[in-house]
């Protein structure tokens, strides 16, 4: 059994029984001790989806229109022009074989990596290490793509990454608890909207199950939709 601080114990006596409107939810988040540092603000989606059915998957990427409340660290694999632009719209390293090299070795500090279509032989095998960690380029989350600029600046004005887990569930960072309410409302309800949009065709039955959001170290609050 986990052990509860007491601070998330007083909160988690806050949380009312019933789904809560989007913003009397964030403001129930806001009213959690925030303790000593700024927490991430979450939100997790329950699917209906069939994890195992590959037309059921839900993965993409989408860009809050309030950021994510820090800088992402993005690295690159391109060369030639596209290298050229990648730094200039602002990626933490850019680069091709030594890159790769890098990540073989166990490197994986940055929060997304773009590729150009040219660079997938190289960067294919890093799948095994990319892969697990949410970090692997595909063109279904638009991180294959010959406009690298585009998408560097993309993350760095807040995008994020997604995809269902085993259980048919979506996690993302949406903002930070020293956002002002309406901002994080708007970024919760810009994810939230996206993913109801990515219904696949082929489900029968219920698509959103549930919505609840949370901070790095609070219980969770349920949203109704």
């Amino acid at each position: 059994m986990t052990k509860r601080s007491k601070s998330y114990t007083a909160d988690a006596k806050k949380v009312p029984e019933e789904a809560l409107e989007l913003p009397a939810g964030v403001a129930v988040l806001k009213s959690f001790d925030g303790g000593k540092f700024d927490q991430t603000v979450e939100v997790h989606m329950r699917l209906g989806i069939d994890p195992k059915q590959a037309d059921q998957i839900v993965r993409g990427s989408v860009v809050l229109p309030h950021g994510i409340g820090r800088s992402q660290r993005v690295v690159v694999f391109a060369k030639g022009d596209k290298a050229d632009e990648a730094l200039a719209a602002g990626a933490d390293e850019v680069g091709q074989e030594e890159l790769a090299k890098k990540i073989k070795d166990g490197w994986t500090d940055f929060d997304a990596c773009i590729a150009s279509p040219d660079m997938m032989g190289l960067v294919g095998p890093l799948g095994r290490i990319l892969g697990p960690r949410g970090l692997m380029p595909s063109p279904r989350a638009g991180t294959v793509t010959p406009d690298v600029a585009n998408v560097v600046k993309e993350y760095k004005a807040g995008k994020v990454e997604f995809r269902n887990d085993s259980g048919g569930n979506v996690h993302a960072m949406v903002g930070k608890m020293s956002f002002e309410n309406d901002k994080l409302v708007e970024n919760i309800q810009s994810f939230v909207d996206h993913i109801i949009g990515m219904k696949p065709n082929s489900l029968k039955g219920a698509y959103l199950r549930g919505v609840s959001i949370c901070a790095t170290m609070t219980p969770g609050v349920s949203i109704s939709t």
